[in-house]
């Protein structure tokens, strides 16, 4: 197996409220744990702001091998900031009518009927706030209940306000359900492509054909969670501009934990299925998948492809992890409870070897192809 000497990697995080340079602290803060658990010196430089985008490099040594990687960062945050920017009574009207766009698409259909863990996902933010608009109504509506003077509802109306904005709110947030509505917002708004996911699309494209014109030994693809359909939607409108963008250039697209069909079972999303079906015929590009079972936060065991319309196209293989290989027992039994953290675990340290670190991955030796036959209890050799 020849090792690679240099890399260039395009990133697509998930959502979460973190820019480039949060980003980049965080696989900083990753790369230092992995270069104790490999015997490495992953050195990760400070973050470039450019006309291009966001970027930054790690040089990579160890007894046998060298590597310089430079990882290109397209986040969302400014998306996320502006849904997260609203008053709390615009966040939870946009988000219901989010969830009733998913509903209406017939998105929470699919995935019930092919990831029930997924579907629970969706339903979860919306019930418990569901359930906490009624107590609250229950409370403002205590005078009329009990059949009191109607001069109480001054007091009973405040209350109920009181416990919701000031009681439930905060308790909420340990869950992250306000930003799980924007998720779904954000979810409806990249199904139908609207104009400013389009102009993002647009802007981030020209931006990976700039990166493209860097020579490298491979050019690496990663995209966690919803980033997964970001980066479908980037990468195909790169090869609708540019069909050979990729020719010659031992390109590799990793999904972890990828959760495009949480767009692209939307009725809408016509323009993502179409990508999904540009990236998965193009031969320059080997596509796979890295699940997790542990992880309820994407379609486990789906394929995109095929979900998409395209069975007649090359489909990426799945590839399994298990996170317990790479995390210590205890690390791993805290973590565990919290369902958003493990569904982050794709891309951040490790406390021991296993066949998967999205450190190594994107920036040792390693080929990025040869992890699609990875064992998640082996780690590779090098």
């Amino acid at each position: 197996m020849k090792q690679i000497n240099t890399r260039l990697v395009l990133h697509f995080p998930g959502f979460e409220p973190l820019d480039a340079q949060a980003h980049q602290q965080r696989y900083a803060r990753s790369a230092a744990q992995a270069s104790k658990v490999w015997a490495a010196d992953f050195a990760v430089k400070p973050l470039v702001q450019s006309d291009g985008g966001a970027r930054f490099d790690v040089e990579a040594r160890a007894e046998a091998w060298q590597v310089r990687s430079t990882i290109h960062v397209f986040d969302h945050n400014d998306l996320i900031a502006e849904m997260r920017s609203e008053p709390l009574w615009r966040q939870l009207l946009s988000g219901y009518c989010a969830a009733v766009h998913v509903v209406v698409q017939g998105g929470a259909l699919g995935y019930l009927r092919h990831a029930w863990r997924f579907g629970l996902f969706f339903l979860f933010p919306f019930l418990l706030v569901g359930l906490a608009m009624v107590l609250s109504l229950a409370i403002a509506t205590l005078p009329l209940l009990f059949g009191l003077s109607s001069w109480l509802f001054g007091l009973s109306v405040p209350a109920a306000v009181g416990f919701f904005a000031f009681l439930f709110v905060p308790y909420s947030n340990r869950f992250h359900t306000l930003h799980l509505f924007a998720d779904w917002r954000l979810a409806v708004a990249v199904a139908r492509e609207d104009d400013t996911v389009r102009a993002w699309v647009e802007k981030s494209s020209d931006d990976v054909l700039k990166a493209l014109k860097q020579d490298a030994d491979e050019v690496l693809i990663t995209a966690h969670s919803m980033g997964a359909s970001l980066a479908i939607a980037v990468i195909g409108r790169v090869l609708e501009k540019e069909p050979e963008a990729f020719a010659g250039r031992k390109a590799v697209f990793a999904t972890l934990g990828g959760a495009a069909l949480q767009c692209a079972l939307l009725s809408s999303a016509t323009s993502l299925r179409r990508r999904v079906g540009v990236l998965a015929r193009n031969t320059d590009v080997l596509w796979f998948d890295i699940q997790c079972l542990t992880d309820p936060i994407h379609l486990y065991r789906c394929h995109t492809v095929a979900l998409c319309g395209h069975e007649d196209a090359r489909q990426p293989k799945l590839v399994f992890v298990r996170f317990k290989h790479a995390l210590s027992p205890e690390r791993y039994r805290k973590n565990r409870r919290d369902l958003l953290r493990m569904h982050r675990q794709y891309i951040l340290g490790p406390d021991r070897k296993s066949g998967f670190d999205f450190t190594l991955m994107t920036a040792g030796p390693l080929p990025a192809a040869s992890f699609v036959d990875l064992k998640s209890d082996q780690p590779p050799v090098f």
